[in-house]
């Protein structure tokens, strides 16, 4: 039995999975959540070793994906951003009967870069892992700082990403790591063409984690989903841009419903 990580859920409809990115919890989802409630049953989680499930510690990729299963809906639409949209494309692949509708935000099946193909170069990643070892708080601040870089109201948008984030107990520090190491290790490219639900890819134009090269290249691996860019945001449009970004998230989820 797997134990129970903390989840969020309000508002009433159908149901909608929502799931945070590395060094963050469910708690950046707090506006988002707030207005798709009106809505929406929104669930969100945060992550083993994150936020409210902190204690429980660090997990891998495959056990992550199976702890959010355990306690998601028996079918519902999962939205997940960054590192997140990673758990819920291989949830989809494991499991595709409870995934009705696939979202991925400012993610990418393969995030680490290598010849051919854009990401964060694998430099970049160490050096965060090396980072987290000597000053925890800063580096999550300065991955924070990335986000919203390249968005209008920035220093606002971050402002209020922290003071959520922060409200929720640190994350572990086992589990940053081993979050960066999915980063740069996981690879999807080969596996998404099996996906079989509708899937909505949704890019910020400004993305320095997340190259709009790659949004281009999924259109080959990806030809049946759809693509949204947001031109002025960076790798977190639903907090520099959020109406622009629940509505398009709701006119995809109405055309599929």
């Amino acid at each position: 039995m797997t134990t129970p990580l903390y989840w969020q859920t309000e508002g009433e409809g159908s149901d909608l999975v929502l799931i945070h990115g590395w060094g963050m919890n469910g708690a950046v989802w707090q506006t988002t959540s707030e207005k798709l409630s009106q809505h929406y049953r929104v669930h969100t989680v945060d992550l083993s070793g994150y936020g409210h499930s902190a204690e429980l510690g660090s997990a891998d990729f495959d056990e992550m994906v199976k702890q959010v299963l355990a306690q998601a809906p028996k079918k519902a639409a999962w939205l997940g951003w960054s590192l997140g949209g990673l758990i819920a494309t291989k949830a989809a692949l494991t499991s595709p009967e409870r995934v009705s509708q696939l979202i991925t935000v400012a993610s990418s099946p393969r995030f680490s870069a290598e010849k051919g193909w854009r990401g964060i170069k694998p430099l970049v990643l160490s050096q965060f892992t090396e980072q987290l070892k000597t000053d925890f708080t800063l580096t999550v601040e300065r991955f924070m700082a990335l986000q919203a870089m390249g968005s209008p109201n920035a220093k606002q948008d971050i402002k209020l990403v922290k003071k959520a984030v922060f409200s929720r107990p640190m994350p572990d520090q086992q589990a940053l790591a081993t979050g960066l190491m999915i980063l740069a290790d996981i690879d999807l490219r080969e596996a998404v063409s099996q996906l079989s639900m509708p899937v909505c890819r949704m890019y910020g134009r400004l993305d320095g984690l997340v190259p709009i090269k790659v949004a281009h290249d999924m259109d080959e691996l990806m030809p049946n989903s759809a693509k949204i860019v947001f031109e002025q945001a960076s790798h977190a449009p639903f907090i520099s841009h959020n109406d622009e970004f629940i509505s398009e998230l709701r006119t995809f989820l109405n055309q599929h419903a």
